[in-house]
């Protein structure tokens, strides 16, 4: 009997092989938009794991010089000597490659990657490793990219992405540093009797642990973000797999009867179905998962650019396969069918022995009120977040909120709208129009609310990205006003660079920097010098009066926006820095792009408070048509390579160029929903097609042409799909505002004022429109070449 029952249920795919290559393929294409994601961030979390275990950097205290500079190898000595249980560790860039030295044999214990050599990748020889004339660790392609150093390149699959791992004397004679150490790495127990740090080398900081760089905390909310458009992109998909599982049941009630009237159990019944939609899930999801590694591997080179650009975060650009990300793919597609199945299963249990065997058809399907009433307590549960809900998951429980309810309280506005047409309609042919049109609402109802997330989740980012281009654009034209940007390597080329620089330049603007701690949260302090640069240029937020006086005076202090809201450092709020008395807030700015709050003093206030600190970065003030010969002056007198020097327009094209690189994804995936949309549009049609000739064959009938019949079909999915993508803006601008007002300020700290662009989405319109024509091309062709003796076989039938 199994058999039997396992026959007439494969039967129904072979007699309709589109439905089945429906189901398929909208289960695939959203298994691949989920798992594509879910391995780029797999493979984006590894690499952090992978970098902060190379050195242990991220659970480890350190120390640095207060100026940002090298340190003496000589303090290092010094330090050992004192009793400091410190290594050093130095790094630069060898090429295209970043060259890290380390001293194993005081690196603390634990770091590394299971080698049990301190800071030494896996299956690393520490006889090797030190051995004349030494090792280079790197992964293959990064040893690929090294230069010839003379040194031994050593294959190391677990080392760090884009970083190569030396001895500490081979890359200081390779980077052409000698005596030169970028940072001391502390282990975990240090002996109580020991001097304080200040009295042993004095200008060294000490950074505790996780005050540094951690990245997987940093970069949370990125990888939650594109988690968040993966599941939004496999709700679209799954739209799909719930229209042609619905209508597939509706088309086998009659043979379900039959089944059942012939004695085969229900349960076994319920059961056989279910099994069917698991082989056929599992199937799909191999499929997607397959081209969700496709899709990872072409975008994850875009990804790693912008998570070193935005986070300097070292990624690899390569994709590997873990089951973490496969799994989950597998796992979703499953469930997701599960969900989409389980509506039409519970109805099949419910159903009468001898229940009607007419299909009922997703298109003769009754709106219901509770759709329209769930549409509205959503959107109101989004209203209440937006107000009342904190943190990044209530941000995105908003988003889920308002784009779910907008989806569902689509059915019934069009219904609404039809209607009003099919009143207002003079001639009998109109009103049949949009009463027909009406009638196909129901069967279409999933296919447009797809591709209304798509058209609102498009409308949402485009308006962010462009936003966020306009300001960051902006805020570039701010900020960078200098005209060439220099770099000293220590305290003597930085005094040659200002004797070559008070002659030559207009104006030096040092750069002063250090890290201290403001309410309890690491920050960045920067000293700045009086000067129109600044005055003419910065835009506050909020600003107390004769702000810049007051600041030039020493009165008070300026915080970024990130500060501001994280600690809630107000107007007038003061700020404790160093011995000195705490200052009030006298000013608030943008800082677009830096994931840390910041504080900003006067110079003269900086060096008071921070006299240790040295500048060695220097903003320059020059004509244009100086700058060259201001370049070749600090080239030839204080010794600076083109490298450390940088002009305003260099400056502004590569920060352009990491965000232009860092919404890649976010785009690819709403053009890839985009276009699942427009395959479920697609897909509708034609699953419905046979299932509306009792409603074109009287119309035929009565001298309607089958190629009038046809443009009408044509005609009917362009004004649905208009007045989709109408409903779809508000939803689209709602959706644009959340995230710039509510997730960027929960995730990165910043709020980013919102601008329209009616140009693009009147361009996102049209690809809308286009996208569906398309789509209902080929179902209208298909009508209007429809067999006369088709058309007349509806007759034949009571109906």
């Amino acid at each position: 009997m199994t058999g039997a029952v396992l026959s007439a249920l494969v039967g129904h795919w072979w007699r309709s092989p589109l439905q089945l290559i429906t189901l398929l393929a909208g289960l695939a294409l959203a298994t691949a938009l989920w798992s594509g994601v879910q391995a780029i961030n797999a493979e984006a979390r590894a690499s952090y794991d992978s970098a902060a275990s190379a050195l242990d950097e991220g659970t480890l205290p350190r120390i640095t010089r207060a100026d940002g500079g090298p340190i003496a190898q000589d303090s290092y000595v010094a330090l050992r000597r004192a009793g400091w249980l410190v290594s050093p560790v130095i790094e630069g860039q060898l090429g295209e490659v970043r060259l890290v030295g380390i001293e194993p044999l005081t690196a603390p214990q634990g770091s590394g990657q299971g080698s049990g050599l301190p800071g030494l990748p896996g299956g690393a020889d520490l006889g090797d490793f030190l051995s004349d004339p030494g090792q280079i660790l790197a992964r293959p392609e990064v040893l690929a990219r090294l230069p010839r150093t003379g040194a031994r390149h050593v294959a190391a699959e677990d080392a760090a992405p884009d970083m190569a791992v030396t001895d500490i004397g081979v890359a200081q004679r390779l980077l052409d540093r000698p005596g030169q150490i970028d940072r001391l790495i502390l282990s975990g127990e240090q002996p109580r009797a020991r001097p304080a740090l200040e009295e042993v080398v004095p200008g060294l900081i000490l950074t505790a642990a996780q005050e540094g760089a951690d990245l997987a905390r940093l970069t949370d909310s990125f990888h939650l973000n594109l988690t968040a458009f993966g599941l939004l992109s496999f709700a679209v998909g799954l739209f799909i797999v719930h229209g042609a599982i619905s209508l597939a049941f509706e088309q086998r009630r009659a043979m379900v009867r039959t089944l059942r009237a012939l004695g085969v159990p229900l349960r076994r019944l319920i059961a056989l179905m279910a099994l069917e939609l698991a082989v056929l899930a599992l199937v799909a999801g191999l499929i997607g998962v397959a081209l969700g590694y496709l899709m990872a591997a072409a975008l994850m080179p875009d990804v790693a650019a912008t998570l070193r650009g935005l986070y300097g975060a070292e990624v690899s650009g390569q994709l590997a396969l873990r089951p973490s990300w496969w799994i989950s793919g597998l796992a979703i597609a499953m469930g997701g069918t599960a969900v989409a199945a389980g509506g039409a299963l519970w109805s099949l249990a419910r159903t009468p022995l001898l229940g009607a065997v007419h299909p009922r058809g997703a298109g003769m399907a009754r709106w219901r009120g509770g759709q329209a009433a769930a549409a509205l307590g959503l959107l109101a549960v989004a209203g209440g977040l937006a107000l009342w809900g904190q943190g990044l998951l209530a941000g995105f429980a908003m988003l889920a909120a308002l784009l779910i309810g907008g989806a569902l309280a689509l059915p019934p506005l069009l219904a609404l709208l039809t209607g009003l047409a099919q009143g207002r309609a003079t001639s009998a042919f109109g009103q049949w129009f949009w009463a027909d049109t009406r009638l196909q609402l129901p069967g279409l109802s999933l296919a447009l609310m797809a591709l209304m997330l798509a058209m609102a989740a498009n409308l949402g980012v485009s308006t962010m990205v462009s936003s966020f281009r306009l300001t960051f654009t902006g805020f570039l034209d701010q900020r960078l006003a200098a005209d060439l940007y220099v770099g000293a390597t220590d305290a003597a080329q930085a005094e040659a660079i200002l004797a070559v620089a008070a002659t030559h330049a207009d104006a030096i603007l040092p750069a002063l920097a250090t890290e201290g701690q403001v309410a309890g949260r690491p920050v960045q302090i920067q000293g700045i010098r009086d000067h129109a640069t600044y005055r003419d240029n910065w835009q506050f937020l909020r600003a107390a009066p004769d702000v810049w006086d007051a600041l030039a005076r020493g009165e008070g202090v300026l915080v970024n926006e990130q500060l501001f809201r994280r600690a809630g450092l107000d107007l007038g709020a003061t700020v404790p820095l160093g011995a000195g008395p705490a200052l009030p807030v006298l000013g608030i700015y943008g800082d677009y792009g830096n994931p840390v709050g910041q504080v900003t003093l006067t110079e003269d206030r900086f060096r008071a408070l921070f006299p240790e600190v040295q500048a060695l970065r220097f903003g320059l003030r020059v004509a244009p048509d100086r700058i060259d010969a201001l370049r070749d002056r600090l080239r030839d007198r204080a010794g600076l390579p083109d490298a450390a020097m940088t002009d305003q327009a260099a400056v502004k094209a590569a920060a352009l160029s990491v965000f232009e690189r860092t919404f890649t994804v976010t785009t690819a995936l709403n053009v890839l929903t985009l276009a699942v949309a427009g395959f479920a549009i697609l897909m509708s049609l034609l699953t419905l097609a046979a299932m509306r000739l009792p409603q074109l064959a009287p119309v035929w009938a009565l001298g309607v042409t089958r190629r009038r019949l046809a443009a009408l079909d044509l005609l009917r999915t362009v004004v649905l799909a208009a007045l989709t993508g109408a409903l779809a803006l508000p939803l689209g601008l709602a959706l644009a505002w959340a995230l710039l007002a509510v997730v960027n300020v929960e995730a990165f700290g910043w709020r980013l004022p919102m601008h329209l662009f009616p140009l693009d989405y009147l361009r996102l319109g049209g690809l809308a429109l286009l996208a569906a024509a398309l789509a209902a091309a080929w179902p209208a062709w298909r009508l209007s070449r429809i067999p006369v003796a088709q058309l007349l076989g509806v007759f034949r039938h009571e109906r």
